[in-house]
């Protein structure tokens, strides 16, 4: 057991809301700890982001007419604004702009902290196997809402000019992809969307999207929110195929919520199609073959599916084609690397036990990359929590390994000191509260009115946050 009380040091990879709820969570947990007088008298944590600001997949991976999202939003907000020590010392300290394996490196990390969570999350998307996957055309859904929220390291523009497209997913994210396509760009103007994709969707040429899963309606993975906001797009019909709800009854499903979602789609069966300038339409029971098309995408083939006698998927050997020039491809995410952990390439994960990672003392894994890219907002705090807990077992255990060997010597110095030696243009918070300032300001002098227009690209976000100045 540790036998003098202990300052913890903590390093965070990644300030989405896995790494943010992590360090509140060790922060409050520690605050219990040293109230009972334990072997932890205090702890100071480093929160590590890769891009210039905060909030990770909240700010870069989820559509912008999601209105509930400034909720989560705010309360990430208060988090790591609220962690403050006297008056002046924040418990939490939001680093950003940095990448951990390239402006610093994880064993310096390790030297410099007690311990280092990892919590990088899922920004890539799942592989798809199936011929033709790579034509132009061809594209990933993670990739696409990169595009259109923003993300500084991604092309500003997108080929919208196929009118007829398809999205193989029965996800949330696949629900966002063919909203944002099939939406009319005037319906977006009042969301913080950038100008760059607001432009880009006025041109579009999209008439029609179709979203293929494989299993059928009662099998579908959508929320019931993200379900309700597809039918009240203005100006969209959805499309729905009574074959496909041969058999299906509201009252069979499991649980609530997909009770609740069997009825609305139910709803819509009823409803009049036909006026609307675009469609989207809903297809079950599709398997995909392949891609189709010479130079770029002009179609796609599926297998009809069917539900086995104990429930698994089966193969029906009807083949459906559909003539399409695009595809979007929103079959899941896959885990992002950190350069120097160890990394199951088979899952997308770091190897881990309850968040410890298998084989290194010290180290731990919260959120995506930890379990996979499952779950809610909700199964993330349960996540950090079950890392925390471990995280500070250990250190009262004393069995944090050789992490923190510079820090338990007095050696380390700040970290910032390291980063400011090598000329790294790292971000603050207090950074990330002129670039939201300066984002505000855009959005009220802007054309039409909005809350905020984001700043897109990297560098004039890092001008601004370090020093209240955009790069023109």
């Amino acid at each position: 057991m540790t036998s003098t009380p202990l300052t913890l040091r903590v390093a965070i990879v990644g300030a989405g809301p896995a790494g943010i709820y992590a360090g509140n969570l060790l922060a409050t947990a520690v605050d219990a700890v040293r109230q009972t007088q334990g072997p932890i008298e205090g702890v100071e944590i480093d929160l590590f982001e890769s891009l210039p600001a905060p909030y990770g997949l909240i700010r870069y991976g989820v559509a912008p007419d999601h209105p509930r999202i400034k909720g989560i939003v705010n309360s990430l907000h208060e988090m790591l604004d609220a962690q403050i020590e006297g008056a002046t010392r924040r418990t939490i300290r939001f680093i950003g702009n940095v990448e951990v394996g390239r402006d610093i490196a994880l064993d310096e990390l390790r030297e410099r902290y007690h311990a280092v969570i990892l919590a990088t999350g899922a920004i890539r998307d799942a592989a798809l196997d199936v011929p033709g996957v790579d034509l132009p055309g061809s594209y990933g859904a993670a990739d696409f809402v990169a595009w259109f929220d923003g993300h500084p390291d991604v092309a500003r523009t997108w080929p919208l000019d196929a009118s007829s497209v398809a999205v193989i997913g029965n996800g949330n994210v696949a629900l966002d992809v063919a909203r944002v396509l099939a939406k009319h760009a005037e319906d977006l103007r009042s969301t913080e969307i950038p100008d760059n994709v607001l432009a880009g969707l006025e041109a579009s040429a999209v008439t029609d999207v179709h979203v293929f899963g494989r299993r059928g309606p009662a099998g579908i993975k959508f929320t019931p929110i993200e379900l309700r906001e597809l039918g009240e797009v203005p100006g969209v019909d959805v499309v729905l195929y009574d074959e496909d709800f041969e058999g299906v009854d509201p009252a069979d499903a499991p649980n609530n919520q997909l009770k609740v979602m069997l009825r609305t789609l139910n709803s819509w069966r009823g409803r009049p199609t036909g006026t609307a300038s675009r469609r989207l339409h809903l297809h079950f029971w599709h398997a995909p073959v392949a891609i189709e098309g010479e130079g770029r995408v002009s179609g796609i083939r599926f297998e009809r599916t069917r539900a086995g006698a104990d429930g698994a998927l089966e193969r029906t050997g009807e083949v459906r084609e559909y003539d399409v020039q695009a595809v979007y491809r929103a079959v899941g995410y896959y885990g992002t690397r950190v350069v120097g952990a160890p990394f199951d390439e088979a899952h997308g994960v770091v190897p881990n036990e309850g968040g410890r990672v298998v084989g290194e003392p010290g180290l731990y894994a919260t959120g995506w990359i930890k379990r996979g890219p499952v779950g809610l907002i909700g199964h993330t705090k349960s996540d950090a929590l079950e890392t925390v807990t471990n995280l500070i077992a250990d250190a009262g255990a004393g069995v944090l390994g050789n992490a923190g060997s510079l820090a338990a010597s007095g050696r380390a110095g700040d970290v910032l000191d390291l980063l400011d030696e090598r000329e790294t243009a790292y971000t603050t918070w207090d950074g990330w509260l002129a670039l939201d300032a300066h984002e505000r300001a855009l959005g009220e002098s802007h054309v039409h009115t909005r809350e905020r227009v984001k700043v897109v690209p990297r560098d004039e976000q890092v001008a601004v946050s370090r020093d209240g100045v955009l790069v023109r």
